[in-house]
């Protein structure tokens, strides 16, 4: 579905992203782990077509992205959950989820089932969609912020430390979900700094560090890998 090929991005002079290539298949979902400062959210707005790279091709269902706005690839089936969630606190939690249908072709007439959908995966979202999304706890905003990328009906979804500043509990929740997504068949690429849980739950991985990928394999090859075990792992 998403094959990524010697991927090269530079911030001025510093490099971000050397050569980097990796692949998702379709109904996988795969693992990019790595350090704070890896290159792993510069990979994702690459992807999303939010930053333009030095070099390198992005294919996405074997035809490559050129210079088509964010947009327009939300439209063709690629949706991100950023860092941070970046929700609108002062809107509602309906109002945020309609936005993420809003570039997509025919929202209006499917709104409602895609609303559905989302409320039926997340009933603490469902039982309030009037509240303003600011009032919400971080793991609510964080299923908000999941819950709008999927209003936007992606073949592919790209997940950026979403387990970050919230607590094991819900962590472990949050992670019960995307195994749920997973199992009806979603392709997820996960940027996570927690690497035991997403190898726990993905099918492959790939290991970024300073810009470039050192590691690859499945998760459970990676999981019982020492550098690994030693560099990510160690109590």
């Amino acid at each position: 579905m998403l094959e990524v090929k010697r991927l090269s991005m530079f911030y001025g002079d510093l490099p971000a992203l050397r050569e980097v290539s990796f692949e998702v298949r379709p109904g996988e979902l795969v693992a990019l782990i790595g350090p704070n400062g890896a290159g792993k959210t510069t990979t994702l707005k690459v992807i999303l077509g939010l930053l333009v790279p030095r070099s390198g091709e992005i294919q996405f269902q074997a035809r490559t992205l050129g210079s088509e706005p964010a947009y327009q690839r939300v439209r063709e089936g690629i949706a991100l959950v950023p860092e941070g969630r970046r929700i609108f606190p002062a809107m509602t939690v309906e109002e945020n989820l309609a936005l993420g249908a809003y570039a997509t072709k025919n929202q209006g007439e499917k709104m409602a089932e895609r609303l559905y959908r989302v409320y039926a995966l997340f009933p603490q979202l469902g039982e309030r969609p009037s509240q303003m999304a600011g009032t919400l706890s971080g793991g609510e905003q964080q299923m908000l912020a999941i819950g709008r990328a999927l209003m936007s009906s992606p073949k592919l979804l790209m997940l950026d430390e979403p387990s970050l500043g919230l607590a094991p509990r819900l962590i472990d929740d949050l992670y019960d979900h995307f195994q749920a997504l997973h199992r009806h068949g979603l392709t997820i690429l996960l940027v996570e700094q927690f690497v035991y849980g997403a190898l726990e739950v993905a099918d492959r991985g790939y290991v970024l560090e300073r810009g470039q990928i050192v590691r690859e394999g499945t998760a459970r090859d990676l999981l019982h890998d020492d550098y690994i075990q030693k560099t990510y792992l160690a109590l």
